[in-house]
């Protein structure tokens, strides 16, 4: 058995396609883990959604920014685009977006040493904190009124922790953090506007990535995350960022997380392809 993480898909079916037969991944056998914005922009969302849900025992899923857009499309609280607008309409649609609302914004496995969210976990929450809250926005998702509360998700919310806000706002922070960050400020506030890759200049205004943060408070597991593609593939001693952006030309990433090597397999996307053959003319 192997288990693989994998970054964001948004949609790009074919990628995933060719990744997998790369790893020679077996559903009966092997594990994939995927770090969430499974949808949106790629050539098909659709097919994307169902493929995963036909083998949907053998994957840990956790949430991504998109993932929640397209169930606020669903319950028309989002506007849709042409990419998801199939999912949308497809007879399986109900089934599809009812088992994306039972998917985890964080995933945790002791045994390998790995914990996986989308965008990564606050540098105000220790493991327990975020087991917590991570949990108290699934259960939020999977409830019938799901509309009406996802509805306030969509509104301007906190950039910093705060145990006695309302309950909103408190849903609002955790469910940002979990799927949206990617800068802090040196005192832990979330800047949820700045998206481009960490620079020298970018530090010196006090912003770095969020697992820089000075006041992070220690996660005993290793934090995999997607969600930053101008990042691309980073790994310090704490963390691992998977999101090397297929969809803008970049790879689809797949690291192995049950061998005591570090073993990295990358598929250069098509569109990467199409620009490197342009520039060779």
């Amino acid at each position: 058995m192997a288990v693989w993480a994998i970054g964001d898909l948004q949609g790009c079916f074919g990628a995933l396609e060719e990744l997998l037969e790369k790893l020679a991944f077996d559903p009966q056998r092997d594990r994939l883990w995927l770090a969430g914005d499974l949808v949106n922009r790629g050539e098909d969302s659709l097919a994307t959604l169902r493929y995963l849900y036909s083998i949907r025992d053998s994957v840990e899923i956790v949430l991504g920014n998109h993932d929640i857009t397209l169930i606020g499309a669903y319950y028309g609280i989002k506007k849709s685009n042409p990419t998801i607008e199939p999912i949308l309409n497809a007879p399986d649609a109900e089934v599809l977006i009812g088992w994306l609302r039972h998917q985890k914004l964080l995933h945790t496995d002791f045994k390998l040493g790995y914990c996986m969210a989308h965008a990564g976990i606050s540098p105000e929450f220790d493991l327990g904190m975020a087991l917590r809250y991570a949990k108290r926005i699934e259960e939020k998702l999977q409830q019938e009124e799901v509309a009406h509360w996802l509805k306030q998700m969509f509104k301007h919310g906190m950039n910093r922790f705060d145990a006695d806000a309302n309950a909103l706002d408190m849903d609002r922070y955790i469910l940002s953090a979990f799927t949206r960050m990617r800068f802090c400020h040196e005192d832990g506030r979330l800047e949820f506007k700045q998206k481009g890759k960490p620079t020298n200049a970018l530090r010196k205004k006090g912003l770095k990535p969020w697992f820089e943060c000075p006041k992070r408070k220690e996660i005993e597991l290793k934090v995999i995350f997607g969600h930053w593609s101008t990042l691309g593939f980073y790994e310090d001693s704490a963390v691992v960022g998977l999101d090397t952006g297929c969809l803008w030309g970049g790879a689809l990433t797949a690291i192995r997380l049950d061998s005591p090597t570090r073993e990295r397999v990358e598929l250069p996307c098509k569109a990467q392809a199409e620009i490197q053959s342009e520039k060779e003319k």
